[in-house]
């Protein structure tokens, strides 16, 4: 249970085909990885260790690591060193994506990160982009805190805002607003600090910053969104590790043969991280509850279908078209439903838990998951719900 996530295994290899990319472009320290660690809730260590370098000048911070469903693309040394883009536009270019500006809101020199994101705009001119304004207390008068409530609601600025604040985040907004491009260009305020710095509370503008994106994103890159954990929660992190391995589990269902090995090798290892999440240990007598709770008529329904969705990928043509589509969704949905029933019932079982309830629990997740396939075109959603 101890054991380091597998970063460069098949299952994360697998999910990533289907996880967007956020691009973060800001200069060093402008709070790039602080915004990471607020929208992962991940801590500070994992954060540090997560990066791993993918171009010449940047790296990428997978979350969840074991099975992404979302990357961040950080741009290094902007500002330091001479930089050229166009690796990096390539890197981003056939995913859903989205430019997250990172920029210190008393920091005028913004040259170097606008010429970045002009280059990006010039070559995709509907690439969205959204600034994050960020250590907003280094405009505070000494001794204030935050205002309360937030006063930035859809990037207004706050009347009692102090006017050196007021007046810099003013001017960054109109360096921002003449990029090139038709894409949106949007402006949110965050403070993101430590508990010991003060300032309450530690993750200012959080919401809205997760509003932010999701009102500019693409499709596929707001569904995984709004996926990531709102709290440090072990039931809400789960929900992301959960969904990460059914889209792997979708992803190696989609071609034949390769569902039969890698699918139950997905599950077994998403009921693994379930259990490391929530701080427990599978034993034998664990999973005959679980078991037992789902239903042997669950189990037999789901094993058959699986055995017979592998059979109708080897029909010629159709068994590589509609049949290997409908099998990645199925595969998907089964997943994300048997993750769902299995984080419900390892924080419910100390307390009790009865059979109906897992077994309601999944059949919902079901539902749901057919809806989720759906809106990222993992396989033919539509079908692979008849074929389950």
């Amino acid at each position: 249970m101890s054991q380091p996530v597998e970063t460069t295994s098949p299952i994360a290899d697998r999910a990533r085909q289907f996880a967007p990319v956020v691009w973060l472009i800001g200069k060093v320290q402008s709070g790039k990885s602080s915004i990471v660690r607020v929208l992962t809730q991940s801590t500070e260590a994992e954060v540090g260790s997560g990066f791993r370098a993918c171009t010449k000048m940047a790296r990428v911070f997978d979350f969840p690591q074991d099975a992404p469903i979302i990357r961040f693309l950080d741009t290094r040394g902007l500002g330091e060193v001479a930089y050229d883009p166009a690796e990096d536009i390539a890197f981003c270019e056939g995913r859903s994506h989205l430019i997250l500006a990172v920029a210190k809101a008393m920091d005028h020199q913004q040259q170097v990160v606008l010429d970045v994101i002009s280059a990006a705009r010039r070559a995709h001119p509907d690439w969205p982009v959204v600034v994050a304004q960020t250590s907003l207390h280094e405009g505070y008068p000494q001794g204030a805190g935050h205002l309360l409530p937030y006063p930035f609601a859809e990037g207004a600025l706050g009347a009692d805002l102090p006017a050196p604040l007021s007046q810099a985040v003013s001017y960054q907004r109109g360096l921002f607003g003449s990029l090139p491009g038709r894409g949106g260009v949007s402006f949110v305020p965050i403070d993101f600090t430590h508990a010991d710095d003060g300032f309450e509370p530690a993750d200012y503008g959080h919401e809205a910053l997760i509003a932010a994106l999701i009102a500019a994103a693409p499709l596929t890159v707001a569904a995984a969104l709004a996926e990531l954990p709102q709290s440090p929660d072990a039931r809400r992190k789960a929900d992301a590790h959960i969904l990460g391995y059914a889209v792997a589990a979708g992803a190696g269902d989609a071609l034949p043969l390769a569902g039969a090995v890698l699918v139950p090798a997905v599950q077994a290892a998403m009921l693994h991280q379930l259990a490391r999440l929530h701080g427990v240990q599978w034993q034998k007598r664990d999973y005959a509850e679980f078991a037992g709770a789902l239903g042997a008529g669950t189990l037999i329904r789901t094993a058959s279908s699986f055995g017979i969705r592998q059979l109708v990928k080897l029909i010629p043509v159709y068994g590589q078209t509609a049949g290997a589509a409908a099998a990645a969704a199925a595969s998907f949905a089964a997943t994300y439903a048997l993750g769902k029933a299995a984080s419900f019932y390892i924080a419910r079982r100390r307390q009790g838990v009865t059979a109906a309830e897992v077994s309601g629990v999944y059949r919902e997740a079901l539902r749901e998951a057919f809806r989720k396939a759906k809106e990222r075109n993992i396989g033919g959603a539509e079908t692979g719900a008849k074929a389950s």
